[in-house]
């Protein structure tokens, strides 16, 4: 696993990273998320070496990350595939020889059965093997992406590190690679570290997730603890709900909803039982990987308050009041 302990970063006078201290273990998708320049991606940076850190300690399986061991440095890195927005793919060469690369870069031999293997194969995983002499220039932005995918892993990396590895293509696409990373995490058993400052990433693939803020982590644990019922302003900030134009009459309730109560027809229930009226304000279900999470804002009578208590604490409903 990768474990960070108070990891302090500062350009200049400009401190970046603030006492990180994060675990991440093994074989999960793990999310790193904030607005842009919160330090997600020099933390990233840092965690496979390409960036110093001024303190603290960032071990991978027990082995310390740092710029002053640079043997040691250069053999983590060879177990870390890095994706990037921009691809990062050579114009020159076609889709095959740009996912050759990193083993010619290590002096490994491409021109043998056993490579060449390698190679289609991971071309075959990423669904680009009708592409395979394709130059860069001759790929949707997708496709080159899946290319930027099967080249990090072509020296059997243990961790795959994405810093804003969808930022720059369309929903459709996005949802793609996104599907992809899972593949490759669950058949492969890949550690996929991702950087990113889309929600719906985090929402489709990561299983844990550190919001950023400022160079600190403000909170850290499963999205849909997180996001659906967020107790920092900077996080309600972050996700901009649109929850604001309520009515200013009567009291407004929140009822949040997770996996275990989401197809319960509370609210209809509630209606019939308490023999009362009330007005739905907002609503958003949202889709965690393979749950669905949300909550809904209903407008109720002042007089019905304790009533409306009462029914949705007997129905183990989570909620509160919105003042």
């Amino acid at each position: 696993m990768i474990i960070l302990n108070d990891v302090r970063k500062s350009f200049q006078n400009l401190e970046v990273l603030k006492g990180i201290s994060l675990t991440i273990e093994d074989h999960k998708i793990y999310g790193i998320i904030g607005q842009s320049g919160a330090g997600k991606s020099t933390l990233l940076r840092c965690i496979n070496g390409l960036e110093p850190y001024d303190s603290g300690e960032i071990t991978v399986d027990g082995t310390l990350v740092s710029v002053r061991d640079k043997d040691a440095l250069r053999h983590l890195q060879k177990r870390m595939g890095m994706i990037f927005q921009s691809f990062n793919l050579l114009e020159r060469l076609d889709v095959y020889d740009n996912v050759a690369l990193p083993m010619k870069f290590w002096g490994m031999r491409t021109n043998t059965n056993e490579a060449r293997e390698k190679i289609l194969g991971l071309v075959r995983l990423v669904g680009l093997e009708d592409k395979l002499h394709a130059k860069p220039r001759e790929l949707s932005g997708g496709q080159k992406q899946r290319v930027a995918i099967a080249r990090a892993l072509v020296l059997d990396p243990q961790f795959l590190l994405c810093d804003e590895a969808t930022s720059a293509l369309d929903p459709e696409i996005t949802k793609g690679i996104l599907a992809l990373l899972q593949k490759i995490n669950q058949e492969l058993g890949i550690t996929i570290i991702v950087v990113t400052h889309q929600m719906e990433v985090v929402k489709q693939i990561c299983e844990r997730v550190a919001f950023l803020n400022q160079g600190c982590v403000l909170a850290e644990g499963r999205p849909e603890e997180l996001f659906v019922r967020p107790e920092k302003q900077e996080i309600k900030d972050f996700l901009r709900e649109g929850s604001e134009k309520l009515p200013e009459t009567g009291v407004n309730i929140q009822l949040f909803f997770n996996d275990e109560n989401n197809v319960d027809p509370v609210v209809t229930q509630m209606a019939r039982a308490l023999d009362t009226d009330f007005s739905i304000c907002w609503a958003k279900l949202e889709d965690f990987r393979t749950n669905v999470y949300g909550s809904l804002v209903i407008n109720i009578k002042e007089s019905d308050l304790e009533r409306v208590s009462a029914f949705l604490n007997e129905k183990k409903v989570t909620w509160e009041a919105l003042r």
